[in-house]
């Protein structure tokens, strides 16, 4: 019965780092951008976008698709890098757990 004690002390001591670390996360930003800096996409590290920045010169009425797929290609790029830091910085946490969360 002292182990299950100890157990349960660790589980709620993990818990409240989880909850910790994604209270950072959710306030940590990535940026990633496409077309050379040319669309630029802000997310948080909970998988939020911030912001989106597009340079004027990418704004061409004649080619419109090519922006959407400025767009597209910056805020994948954004929730990638935010999805990677969320997943390296709740590994440790996660890991006790017996194999990590689900990303």
């Amino acid at each position: 019965m002292k182990n299950m004690g100890k157990l349960l002390k660790q589980a709620a001591s993990m818990q409240k780092d989880l909850q910790k670390k994604q209270a950072e996360l959710a306030e940590k930003e990535v940026e990633f951008s496409s077309g050379g800096g040319a669309v630029k996409a802000t997310a948080t590290c909970d998988l939020q976008i911030r912001s989106i920045k597009i340079d004027p010169s990418a704004v061409d009425p004649d080619d419109v698709e090519m922006l959407e797929d400025l767009v597209t290609s910056a805020v994948d790029g954004a929730l990638g890098k935010a999805r990677e830091t969320m997943q390296s910085e709740l590994g440790g946490i996660a890991g006790g757990l017996g194999g990590g969360l689900p990303m």
